[in-house]
């Protein structure tokens, strides 16, 4: 039975250490086994017949449920305070099933403005085609999101805090807001992780995460997860799940139970790192403005005190006389630090905004094309410290 206790702490060690593993069925092993299987065997044509009713009720085919994955499931779910899980091949597979399946030909859908890219193709290219558009928001206060309303919404996405500016929505006035209009919301966790924010406490109806980061915090393998009701689960599983074929795949599951296990003592050396990180940047003389939802010179400072427990590893910084010159020298100058798009693995990583934009395009009077994105990782903060020294230095 699952052990439940008043230090969160307990929960969260039972649920990473014990649940869903029932150690005596793998010959008491430690580590669960990969079941590197497609297919699963009957004996009764009964036991078939209900396996093809309802293939969410047991194995048939390891395109839906697999022993694996299923161990990876109950351990998100329960992370999240939810009452079921699927796990997908990748974040942008769980955004998109997340969303199709709550909207039909004439629905309108509001999002939060710049959403992650994979989010916005789903709702510019894909839904559009079907009749389905897009209202975006800067999403700053609930005023935002009642003058968007359409008699036709029926969808809300959120991402909370964005992985760029970090600009955070109010995460419990909106999911009233949806309630009282039969709205289903969606956010993007990815960012805090289940550790720092727990959107279902604050009334949402869908939890995504990218596992690619955080959870599998290796840089060696890809996911994403959904939580939420097993009503909505058992939907998406029928369909979008089932159908496209996007489920991970038992070893990818297995890596990400095995990031699972340090994510807590990763995840809090992370936040350490960063803190001393942030305060040198803070105060170096070539740094101009920085963006950290925790730090007290963020814009939304106070609502993110009081939605997130903690921020993690990911800030974003201008440096002073911000041309793509001076950027890119910088960026091309650090030596430790890695250049690369994603973040929540062991190494740290830069991505300046200015890679995604065309030298021709690039406006040094846009700030936001001056934004250098900066992941911590698990190596040494004074480690960190130095390698930012001396390319700051070189501009």
């Amino acid at each position: 039975m699952p052990f439940h206790s008043e230090d969160p702490s307990s929960d969260l060690s039972y649920i990473i250490n014990e649940l869903g593993e029932d150690r005596e069925h793998y010959f008491n092993a430690m580590a669960p086994p990969i079941m590197q299987t497609s297919n699963f065997a009957f004996h009764k044509v009964e036991d078939l017949r209900k396996a093809f009713e309802d293939e969410m009720s047991g194995y048939l085919y390891s395109r839906g449920l697999n022993p694996t994955t299923d161990i990876l499931r109950k351990k998100l779910a329960a992370m999240d305070g939810a009452e079921d899980c699927l796990v997908f091949a990748n974040g942008a597979a769980a955004i998109f099933a997340g969303v199709l399946p709550f909207v039909k030909a004439g629905d309108h859908i509001i999002s939060v403005r710049h959403p992650y890219t994979w989010a916005q193709r789903t709702f510019d290219v894909i839904l559009p085609r079907f009749g389905v558009s897009t209202t975006y928001v800067d999403g700053y206060t609930i005023e935002e999101f009642e003058k968007a309303l359409q008699p036709n919404t029926t969808f809300i996405y959120l991402e909370s805090p964005n992985s760029w500016t970090y600009a955070i929505q109010p995460i419990q006035e909106v999911a009233a807001l949806a309630k009282k209009h039969g709205i289903i919301t969606l956010i993007d966790n990815s960012y805090c992780t289940p550790l720092y924010q727990k959107p279902f406490e604050l009334g949402i109806d869908l939890c995504m995460q990218t596992a690619t980061k955080y959870i599998g915090g290796h840089s060696d393998t890809l996911g994403g997860v959904l939580t939420g009701t097993h009503k909505h689960m058992k939907k998406i599983f029928d369909s979008e799940y089932l159908n496209i074929g996007s489920g991970i795949a038992p070893f990818n599951a297995w890596l990400l139970i095995r990031g699972l296990r340090t994510l807590p003592a990763r995840i809090e050396r992370i936040t350490r790192s960063t803190q001393q990180v942030l305060s040198y940047l803070k105060q170096h003389p070539k740094v101009d403005k920085i963006l950290f939802p925790l730090d007290e010179t963020f814009p939304q400072y106070s609502l993110a005190k009081q939605q997130m427990k903690g921020a993690c590893g990911l800030l974003t910084f201008t440096v002073k006389e911000g041309t793509m010159e001076r950027i890119t020298n910088l960026c091309e100058s650090l030596q430790h630090i890695l250049m690369a798009v994603s973040w929540g693995g062991h190494e740290s990583l830069i991505l300046p905004k200015c890679a995604g934009i065309r030298p021709s395009h690039f406006d040094p009077n846009k700030v936001e094309h001056q934004y250098i994105r900066l992941y911590v990782g698990l190596e040494e903060p004074g480690y960190l410290i130095q390698d930012l020294e001396q390319a700051l230095d070189k501009i």
